[in-house]
């Protein structure tokens, strides 16, 4: 299905930014917001994963219903995951697409990174170790 990608903050990202390496800041970081309509198109369900595809690459997250999202958007909070389906291309603005961007949307079964994972797929380093 093809969406709308729109990013930002979410309170309980940003209450668990400062431990980037714990589990709650991958669950809350990796969790996309979609219409539930637009789940039930799909065939998923809250809790489900979806793979998020952009022409800078692809990100696997939970599927979460949010009545406040308009049907043929997703919302994915600002953070490693977003990042990674994010264009560092800024038009000459000095600040990449947070807003807007085209994306592919599907199910699947593939498992979801951990943040460290991500680091290490884009060339730097882990911070999710102890």
């Amino acid at each position: 299905m093809k969406c709308i990608l729109n990013t930002g903050r979410t309170v309980p990202q940003g209450a668990s930014v400062e431990h980037k390496g714990s589990e709650l800041y991958s669950t809350v970081a990796s969790a996309c917001f979609l219409n539930p309509v637009d789940m039930m198109m799909l065939g998923i369900e809250n809790g489900d994963r979806v793979r998020v595809t952009t022409p800078a690459g692809h990100i696997v997250l939970t599927a979460r219903p949010a009545e406040g999202v308009a049907r043929g958007e997703i919302f994915v909070a600002i953070g490693p995951y977003a990042n990674h389906i994010i264009s560092s291309e800024t038009h000459g603005t000095g600040m990449p697409d947070f807003k807007s961007q085209s994306v592919d949307v599907e199910p699947t079964e593939e498992p979801i990174k951990s943040v460290g994972e991500l680091m290490e797929a884009i060339g730097g380093l882990r911070y999710d170790r102890t």
